[in-house]
């Protein structure tokens, strides 16, 4: 009877996520381009802030993208003290202004510091984050532009397209996004309830008018989640706020690595869990119940039925965002490796900040 009752876990973690009626595993919410020809939008009431730091490879294709996007768009480029060309090749492009950025003060993370720095450079309406990677296809602004104004939204963000070059980023990629969205469940972030919000900080488009009333980018100076730090804060203001996927904002920064990929997550995966132990190992028990279980018990007669159960409802959650990125649904056996895999990173990301070290990234160490 116990064991029946232990294999039964596994196939109710699974199936109550599927009839969940936030739909997490949906991808119901995306903005995507229209291809078909559209007139030049009229881009003045925005201003892009890009905070860069040694981002000389992709700066090039990410300017050159936003002259497509219509007329008038004005850009700065807050140059985060880079070693490379960065500001050299952003002063070149039309429209663009160029903040050389000052060394980083304490208690401040280096991409919040560098949006501080060039929000005074900002006198439109409205003001596109943009990070030094995200590039953004023909039409992709003016579609969001006008989605936004339809929906009487004040801050828009979308989870730009992450590039899958090889079996690492295959394999993790997707299911970074697939957890995103199972932790911060894009129905709920949308809805008004000032209690759940959260944003992708690659692509998001604000009023500039709501930035100033919450007191952005000071009053969220040291966090190192910052979108969705930024977020909460908006919607707890009173504010409407929308996240969607979006196949039109494409990341530039290669993942192809297992390394590149472990460093991504383990930056901010212990953060996440606000830095608790015992929500550390809530999470490694369910990951091994989840997942573990299924894998287990099909070697059982007696519990074989409720691990087959189990696991089509574990692959039918994560169908979606194969189909969305358009990718062959046999990754879905394989998300049991990728868990273990996340699991693994984030008790790294644990360690690190057990050793002193809250965040590494771009060069800079932060210590808690």
């Amino acid at each position: 009877m116990l064991t029946v009752l232990f294999a039964a876990l596994p196939f109710m973690i699974w199936v109550g996520l599927l009839l969940a009626p936030w739909r997490p595993w949906s991808t119901r919410e995306r903005l995507e381009v229209d291809s078909s020809p559209m007139s030049v939008a009229d881009l003045s009431g925005i201003t892009v802030l890009i905070p860069a730091r040694n981002e000389a490879e992709t700066i090039g294709t990410i300017l050159a993208a936003l002259q497509k996007q219509g007329n008038g768009l004005q850009v700065v480029v807050v140059d985060d003290q880079s070693s490379d060309a960065t500001a050299s090749i952003a002063t070149a492009f039309p429209h663009t202004r160029v903040v050389g950025g000052r060394p980083l003060p304490e208690g401040w993370a280096g991409k919040l510091w560098a949006l501080e720095q060039g929000k005074s450079q900002v006198h439109t309406a409205m003001t596109l984050l943009l990070d030094a990677d995200i590039q953004l296809l023909p039409g992709l602004l003016p579609a969001l532009l006008e989605f936004k104004q339809r929906e009487g939204l004040h801050f828009v963000s979308l989870m730009a397209d992450l590039r899958r070059t090889s079996f690492w980023d295959c394999l993790l990629l997707p299911t970074f996004v697939y957890y995103f969205k199972l932790l911060y469940p894009f129905a709920l972030s949308n809805s008004r309830n000032r209690y759940v919000a959260a944003a992708a900080g690659g692509c998001v488009l604000v009023d500039t008018e709501v930035l100033r009333h919450i007191g952005a980018f000071a009053s969220l100076r040291n966090a190192l989640i910052d979108d969705c730090t930024l977020a909460r804060q908006v919607k707890q203001a009173g504010y409407r706020t929308w996240l969607g996927l979006s196949r039109g904002a494409v990341s530039l920064r290669p993942y192809s690595t297992l390394v590149s990929i472990h460093d991504m997550v383990a930056r901010s995966a212990f953060t996440q869990l606000g830095y608790s132990a015992w929500l550390l190992l809530a999470v490694t028990v369910l990951f091994i119940v989840a997942y573990g279980g299924p894998f287990v018990l099909l070697g059982l007669s007696l519990t074989r039925p409720w691990a087959l159960a189990a696991w089509t409802a574990m692959t039918l959650s994560y169908l979606p965002i194969l189909r969305y990125y358009r990718m062959s649904p046999l990754w879905a056996l394989l998300l049991p490796l990728s868990a273990a895999f996340y699991l693994g990173m984030t008790w790294s990301s644990a360690i690190r900040y057990w050793r002193g070290v809250r965040s590494r990234w771009k060069g800079r160490v932060y210590s808690h």
